[in-house]
């Protein structure tokens, strides 16, 4: 199964050279953690919600559609004054939680951090990565500012919609 296949979205990303980096950091994210495509069906969105039944992939792809939905409704009621670049957003939503699969490992068939995740935060990692591809800084901006370490920069537009979009799937899923 290949990457566009679990998360279609990629695809909509109209810059091509940006597209194939997607891809390219889902890949390198998957070997760099030591998991096969098929694990990321069974990979928890986040190690904060005991058993939950969301995975990896499913996140990615409601923060995705939550922050095209932003776009939509800014093109559809603010059209040229839209402040949103499609690709960057799509590109740093699709990759805003790719470090989890460097923050994370299966131990005795649980989900926990490793050692690389102890020491450095899926934000971090997964711009680290991004960078070390190529991909425009503006997504390696995003996905470094879409979590708590974002609250001491200013984040650009994209980066203010995907860190809401992913709060947006994350609180409502957690059990006061």
């Amino acid at each position: 199964m290949s990457i566009t296949t679990l998360i279609p979205e990629i695809e909509m990303i109209e810059d091509s050279e940006l597209r194939e980096k997607v891809v390219e950091a889902w890949k390198r994210a998957i070997l760099l953690g030591g998991w096969s495509e098929e694990d990321l069906q069974t990979i928890p969105f986040t190690l904060l919600i005991p058993d939950t039944p969301i995975n990896l992939i499913m996140h990615t792809r409601a923060v995705t559609g939550c922050a095209m939905g932003v776009w939509e409704s800014y093109k559809k009621i603010y059209g040229g004054l839209n402040p949103l670049r499609r690709d960057i957003l799509l590109a740093g939503a699709i990759l805003h939680d790719v470090g989890k699969l460097m923050e994370y490992e299966k131990r005795e068939g649980r989900f926990v951090k490793s050692r690389r995740g102890k020491l450095l935060r899926h934000p971090i990692s997964g711009a680290a990565l991004a960078w070390s591809l190529g991909l425009p800084d503006e997504v390696c901006h995003i996905i470094a500012a879409h979590s708590k370490e974002g609250n001491h920069v200013k984040r650009i537009p994209e980066a203010f919609v995907v860190y809401h979009c992913d709060f947006a799937n994350f609180e409502p899923f957690r059990e006061e």
